[in-house]
């Protein structure tokens, strides 16, 4: 699943869905050998369908097993979350159960890898870091996805947003706007076309003794593509496509025009903010209206696994969800 159901019920039914179809080939396929052991059909065919038959039905109670992110951890996250209208109070349970099974799992296949079977403890161990691992990333995601429930980019946006000519040098740019501004991008437009964004980066990729000849309309090739979107747009849309473009900021346009940019910096800045404030979702029916935050830049920290920027203090970073040394 690409986002998180919006109600319990439904989960539950998304859910159950894959263990039974797993199940259904299962069946399917274990009434075919069971025929073709009857009829003498060749040993190749009866094998592949005895085998299919087996795997369908080992990865059917597999993943029943109450464990999140499978099936059957979110049956169970489902059905806590139905009973108490909570969907983060639900995650937390089930991820907690999550970490409880997959630790025994290790525990058992590093014992049974010390004991007798090397082959078969290493998969146990492997799968149960694969539950542990699964749980606490869709924890992360869950609790963002909730923090950002209700906020759309309108609210995050920077509107007066400065543009560049394609038309001064680099110098410029550096002492006019990178020196003097805190933004560490801007939009180069030139009749009221939008032709790049010009970045920090890009402006390091130029050597120092060039960029007083070098235009901006130069520098663009190294910075990023302009990405666009609708100040309707949720936040959390406007963070995933952030990370699937692999961009820090999207362009905010409306009928044409240029109304707004919205930055990685701002969308830390509000799941900072509203995890600090408690200003989380908390059932899938509330609506929270949501302030524009205007915060003086924070001093940021490196994130322990992508890199990207973090403001000090946060739990997660809003560029991979991974959770931070505070």
């Amino acid at each position: 699943m690409t986002e998180e159901p919006q109600d319990p019920g439904l989960e539950v039914k998304m859910a159950i869905a894959g263990p039974l179809m797993s199940f259904l080939i299962a069946g399917i396929l274990g009434g075919a050998w069971y025929m073709s052991e009857i009829t003498k059909t060749l040993v190749p065919i009866t094998a592949m369908l005895g085998y299919g038959a087996l795997i369908n039905g080992i990865l059917g109670v597999f993943n029943l097993i109450p464990a999140f992110p499978l099936d059957g951890g979110r049956v169970f996250r489902g059905s806590l979350w139905k009973r108490s209208g909570n969907l983060i109070g639900a995650t937390k349970v089930a991820t907690r159960i999550s970490e409880i099974l997959s630790l025994l799992m290790m525990f058992g296949g590093f014992i049974l890898i010390i004991v007798s079977d090397f082959v078969d403890g290493l998969w146990i161990v492997v799968l149960g870091w694969f539950i542990k691992s699964g749980a606490e990333t869709s924890l992360r995601q869950t609790l963002i996805g909730e923090t950002l429930s209700g906020v759309t980019v309108s609210d995050l946006m920077t509107r007066n947003v400065y543009t560049i000519s394609p038309d001064i040098t680099v110098d410029q740019l550096v002492s006019d706007y990178f020196l003097v501004n805190r933004h560490q991008g801007y939009p180069v437009v030139r009749d009221g076309k939008i032709l790049g964004v010009v970045t920090l980066q890009s402006v390091r990729s130029i050597p120092k003794d060039l960029r007083s000849s070098t235009k901006v309309e130069q520098a663009i090739s190294h910075g990023e593509p302009p990405i666009c979107v609708k100040p309707t747009l949720s936040a959390l849309d406007a963070m995933h496509k952030m990370v699937r473009e692999k961009v820090g900021r999207l362009l905010v346009m409306e009928d044409g025009s240029l109304v707004g940019i919205v930055t990685r910096g701002d969308l830390m800045r509000i799941i900072q903010t509203r995890q600090e404030l408690g200003a989380v979702h908390q059932t899938s029916t509330a609506t929270p209206t949501v302030p524009q935050i205007r915060t003086p830049r924070d001093q940021t920290a490196r994130c322990v696994q992508c890199g990207g920027q973090v403001l000090m203090g946060s739990r997660f970073c809003p560029h991979c969800g991974a959770l931070q040394n505070i």
